[in-house]
């Protein structure tokens, strides 16, 4: 399945889904030198995003929130892509210097994705695909 999307920050990346229908701050809510959710009470409270296909609704938080998602990218605990229903400008900053796809405003419920499943995100030509 294809679902089309808009590019944000460009670039190709395959993994597995890890999907929330909460927002994320990255300034508190992520341990960056691990790249696990931190946040108390967060539905991924405990689960590592780093090397994985981020999806989720937006995020939430100080814009120094880009920094993080950069100071992830450079210690290799960063998401490989990130697939936001609405992407904010904390985080398209973020992808954008850290060299991170980020792709938003999908044609379709990417909430609904499966937690695991194998994703390519394409931000160059605007699209991501579920594989089977």
């Amino acid at each position: 399945m294809r679902i089309k999307v808009r590019k944000i920050s460009a670039g190709i990346a395959e993994g597995e889904a890890v999907v929330t229908r909460e927002a994320i701050t990255f300034l508190g809510g992520v341990d960056a030198k691990w790249g696990v959710v931190v946040e108390r009470g967060h539905e991924l409270e405990g689960r590592s995003i780093a090397g994985k296909i981020l999806v989720l609704p937006h995020t939430k938080g100080s814009t120094v929130g880009s920094y993080v998602i950069y100071q992830m990218k450079k210690l290799g605990t960063a998401p490989l892509a990130i697939i936001a229903v609405k992407a904010d400008e904390m985080l398209a900053t973020g992808a954008i210097i850290s060299g991170i796809p980020l792709v938003d405003s999908p044609s379709e419920d990417v909430l609904s994705i499966p937690q695991g499943a194998k994703l390519r995100v394409n931000a160059d030509e605007g699209y991501v695909e579920v594989k089977d």
